[in-house]
């Protein structure tokens, strides 16, 4: 199954794929390939759109970013199908879905002169940077899906599993060799770029980046967020890993509701509450949780957080009062309005 970019993976993709797999059909590779296009324009817009305010283009700099932020609104909108179609998601879907207008709301806001913005435009920009080389170099990305499948097999050993690792339908050796004779579903699941927590890596890394601070507290943050994020993904592959092929999740009554309800495949339903809800829900929590430590680290990041909540509620907080901090400017100078 394709990789996705983000901002938000924060929420990542186990593939499933039934023993001898099924390709992607030709219009979802072509619609990853627009997402692909619509991401490198959208991050190239927003670093020349802060060159430009560096050599005090402001206007010009401006009008660049909004369409820059309309540009990632459109990336995640040609994602809605994939999440809907392929992953089944309701959660990711709803996101990609909210991802244009808010992304536009962004823009508009930029454009009328919230210069805070272009902090947060800095952050997605090298989010970008750090998520996009990873998934468009064949080299770094097998290395990194082909690791990250190998510690996971890893877990599955520790807790007594060991299928062994094969080509998965993405070409990568990422898939979990369950005999689908032995399994209660009959179903495996491989490794996609996705599952290697990348995103998430990508996000924290960006936002630690984009703001000015000591390096050894940057280093630190960044540090602790990699490895947080790389423990908590690989517990989240193995129970994925195993809850789909071992049917952890197929009682009558769940089964019911979701091939009913929600037209999903009888033998799938262990994989999509696994993934889709229990996995999914409790990455949201790990990222407010990740989030609280390296504000305690880094407290600069607080300053695109709360332009995030103005855009999402359209009203001023003071996260450095709420959390105890005392208030800083991202450029690492005294806190006042721009």
């Amino acid at each position: 199954m394709p990789s996705l970019p983000a901002g938000i993976d924060t929420v990542s993709v186990v593939g499933l794929e039934r023993a001898g797999a099924t390709a992607l059909t030709p219009s979802i590779l072509g619609s990853i390939q627009l997402t692909d296009l619509l991401a490198w324009i959208s991050i190239a817009a927003f670093f020349l759109a802060l060159v430009l305010r560096w050599q005090g283009a402001l206007e010009p700099a401006r009008s660049l970013a909004t369409g820059a932020w309309i540009a990632f609104g459109s990336f995640w909108v040609t994602m809605v199908p994939y999440y809907y179609y392929e992953v089944q998601s309701p959660l990711q879907t709803l996101l990609a879905l909210v991802a244009l207008p808010l992304c536009a709301y962004t823009g508009y806001l930029l454009w009328g002169g919230r210069d805070s913005l272009f902090l947060l435009t800095k952050a997605i920009a090298l989010m970008g940077l750090i998520y996009l080389p990873v998934e468009t170099i064949p080299v770094v990305r097998t290395w990194l899906i082909e690791t990250t499948a190998a510690q996971t097999h890893y877990g599955m050993e520790v807790l007594g599993h060991s299928p062994g690792l094969v080509e998965g339908s993405n070409g990568y050796q990422s898939k979990f060799d369950f005999d689908p004779e032995e399994t209660v579903t009959g179903r495996t699941t491989y490794i996609i770029l996705a599952c290697t927590g990348i995103g998430s890596m990508a996000i924290f890394g960006g936002l630690i980046a984009a703001v000015k601070a000591p390096f050894k507290r940057k280093a630190t943050a960044f540090a602790l967020a990699i490895g947080v994020i790389w423990f908590l993904n690989l517990v989240r592959n193995v129970f994925i890993g195993l809850a789909s092929p071992w049917g952890w999740f197929q009682q009558d009554w769940l089964v019911s509701i979701m091939t009913t309800y929600m037209g999903a495949e009888a033998n799938r339903v262990s994989f999509l509450v696994a993934h889709n809800y229990i996995a999914q829900s409790l990455s949201v929590v790990a990222l407010v949780g990740i989030t609280y430590l390296v504000v305690k680290i880094v407290p600069e990041i607080l300053k695109p957080l709360e332009d995030v909540l103005f855009i999402f509620t359209g009203n001023e907080y003071d996260l450095f009062d709420a959390l105890g901090k005392e208030h800083v400017r991202a450029d690492g100078g005294p806190d006042h309005d721009e």
